[in-house]
């Protein structure tokens, strides 16, 4: 039988299966199939009215019910406690960057409910669990959220946009939830320090970038911080400018699209940085900045209330200026050349992909059941056996400290902007780093110089969005797993970690492979990475 082909035969009035178990026929002539990536519905359902607040289901395809629902927006289906009806709760697709929870419900035969409940646990049970398995795959049903909500993120709005448009489908997917409003700037740390993570699987900051950025530093000031850090999975309800993590991870900056990536999410690895600047040490999951760009991010902080386009506006205005940030700068180059870049992106992602292809739910026994951590990936996996301790120990050392053997400062009398990246999204439009992977223990180092034209730099921003900035040759891009960079000349300027200021002077940075966790779509991150990367080179091509 092909999968996607609805089941026809109407069967007995009372029946409610059919030799196929991928097949739930309901009387009267209601027929639910378990397609190849969709439940298929299709017959009709009696119209009298329910006398509950919730509406029967009429035929498939009238008054909004779909005759086919994928399973990716699946969030729950049950048995009510009477077993008299089938209840699916789904995400619908209302606007293309709109999710709104909607309902099925479906009368389970009446020669079924007189029997004994075991009877309708016997026919319509096994079919309910074979759907969850296959809604949510190898994601975890029921995570435990810890929800942060800022009020003041980005233009505002966040808690609006958590009661209306996140809350609701974790509602549906059935997901115990603390929901806790944070009231100043820093408060998500002093949580995430003192949270008991037994209680959690995941935290959800609904913010811009500064609250993961706090929950990823809260985590790390912690006795156990390996083993809290690999624990928490941190995920991205998007409410502010730029929302990069969102984006990254989900592929989305819209917040009911991110609601479902997380309630589908599958645990993914992140690398994150150290970064030290006099005695404090700072943890980065997004990226690090000096000159034009950290100038843009920290500079524009009064026009915050225009959303992202204050991005924009501050660019055109320093673009202008023609302004240049003399340093020097020291870094550990693992690979060079652009080419070398795309092509450690393609094996990477090919291996990926491989893995993925083996892993499918539809190949493997469903994780859903599982406990959260006993999912696709352990905490061991990413920082060793002993993930009771704190931070990683510094393999270089702090800014403070002596140059590691090996560095060289390199004078840049005419910087432009020291970018560097562990993600590929900066913003919705922003691909600074197409090459950047969740897991390569890699950063992605990007300078550009200050010397040149307005038009010249406008081009080079606009490539940004079109996705050749990356191939520019006004942009140096490079592998690195370490780096110092000493600012010279300069009485004051900005520095951005994640988006956060901290105070102007040297900084050293290190990359930690595996330590931090969030949950994506898929297991990687959701840009295209760099144009071309997955064509097949010539020699290949040859060899084949």
């Amino acid at each position: 039988m092909d999968p996607d082909r609805p089941y026809t035969s109407q069967g007995d009035v009372g029946s409610v299966a059919s030799r196929d178990d991928r097949v739930l026929v309901l009387s009267p002539g209601v027929t639910l199939t378990l397609g190849q990536d969709a439940l298929l519905m299709s017959g009709q359902l009696a119209s009298k009215p329910s006398r509950s607040c919730v509406p029967c289901v009429g035929s498939p395809g009238t008054n909004g019910t779909p005759d086919r629902i994928p399973y990716y927006n699946i969030l729950w289906a049950e048995i009510t406690g009477d077993h008299r009806w089938l209840l699916i709760d789904y995400a619908d697709q209302k606007q293309p960057h709109f999710l709104q929870v909607s309902n099925a419900r479906f009368a389970i035969p009446g020669l079924a409910v007189e029997q004994t409940p075991a009877g309708v646990s016997d026919h319509v049970a096994p079919w309910v669990d074979r759907l969850l398995d296959l809604a949510y795959g190898g994601s975890a049903r029921r995570k435990r959220a810890w929800v942060l909500v800022n009020p003041h993120a980005g233009p505002g709005g966040a808690d609006k946009i958590w009661e209306n448009e996140a809350k609701p489908i974790f509602e549906a997917a059935r997901m115990p939830m603390t929901v806790v409003r944070t009231t100043y700037s820093g408060e998500a740390v002093e949580l995430a320090r003192d949270l008991n993570i037994d209680d959690y699987d995941i935290a959800v900051p609904c913010s811009g970038d500064g609250l993961p950025h706090e929950v990823f530093n809260g985590l790390a000031k912690r006795p156990d911080a390996r083993r809290a850090l690999s624990k928490i999975a941190v995920c991205h309800i998007p409410c502010g400018s730029g929302n990069a993590l969102s984006c990254n991870l989900y592929g989305t900056h819209r917040p009911t699209l991110a609601a479902l990536g997380i309630v589908k999410g599958v645990l993914t690895p992140l690398d994150l940085v150290s970064v030290t600047h006099g005695n404090e040490r700072t943890i980065s999951f997004l990226s690090q900045a000096v000159g034009l760009i950290a100038e843009l991010d920290l500079g524009t902080e009064h026009l915050r209330w225009m959303g992202a386009t204050r991005f924009t506006c501050g660019f055109l205005m320093l673009a202008l200026q023609r302004k240049t940030y003399p340093c020097d700068i020291a870094v550990k180059v693992e690979i060079d050349h652009k080419e070398d870049v795309k092509e450690h992106y393609r094996r990477v992602r090919t291996a990926e992909s491989t893995k993925e292809t083996l892993e499918s739910p539809k190949q493997l026994p469903s994780h859903a059941n599982k406990q959260f951590n006993e999912a696709s990936f352990s905490a061991s996996d990413a920082v060793g056996s002993d993930d009771g301790l704190g931070l990683p120990p510094l393999k270089y050392g702090t800014a403070m400290d002596k140059l590691p053997e090996g560095w060289e400062l390199i004078p840049y009398e005419k910087l432009g902007s020291f970018y560097c990246g562990n993600m590929p999204w900066m913003m919705p439009d922003g691909q600074f780093f197409a090459a950047a992977l969740a897991n390569d223990g890699l950063m992605d180092l990007i300078i550009t110089d200050g010397d040149i034209s307005p038009l010249q730099n406008i081009r080079l921003q606009l490539g940004v969005e079109s996705g050749h900035f990356f191939d520019n040759p006004l942009v140096s891009y490079c592998k690195v797993s370490a780096y110092r960079i000493i600012p010279r000349n300069q009485e004051s300027g900005y520095i951005s970690i994640d988006g956060e200021s901290i105070p102007f002077g040297p900084f050293q940075a290190e990359i930690h492979p595996g330590l931090g966790l969030a949950l994506s779509k898929r297991g990687v991150f959701e840009a295209p990475g760099p144009l071309g990367w997955d064509k097949v080179i010539t020699s290949e091509r040859l060899l084949a």
